[in-house]
């Protein structure tokens, strides 16, 4: 049994921070790519950050450079994302993925809302 489970998400305002993180936990024994998407309502789901097994981040969306930083502990298959200077314009439900064995792994999503 495979989990991917979100945590960290919330509401702050605009110029605060958050850090998200993502567990991928169950009977894997290689967790390779991993990364953080997120969805604003009514619009497609988005590609935030990526980074490889080895820990190379491999590229964050435009919007999110220099604000956000994509890390990864492989010993506890983690995956986090520290998101600062947040925008009203982040706000999403934000997505953990990570492959494994040539599938795809999906969490729930966590809920981040950031006002004005």
């Amino acid at each position: 049994q495979v989990e991917v489970a979100e945590s960290g998400g919330g509401s702050v305002q605009a110029g605060e921070s958050l850090r998200l993180s993502c567990l991928v936990s169950g009977k894997t024994w290689t967790v390779g790519g991993m990364a953080w998407y997120r969805r604003e309502s009514g619009k497609e789901r988005e590609l935030v950050a990526r980074i490889t097994r080895g820990g190379v981040p491999r590229e964050y969306a435009d919007s999110v450079k220099g604000r956000f930083k994509i890390s990864r502990d492989n010993d506890k298959n983690r995956v986090d994302l520290q998101m600062d200077n947040l925008r009203p314009e982040d706000s999403a439900v934000y997505y953990c993925y990570a492959a494994a064995a040539g599938l795809d792994y999906w969490g729930l999503g966590t809920q981040v809302t950031v006002s004005t």
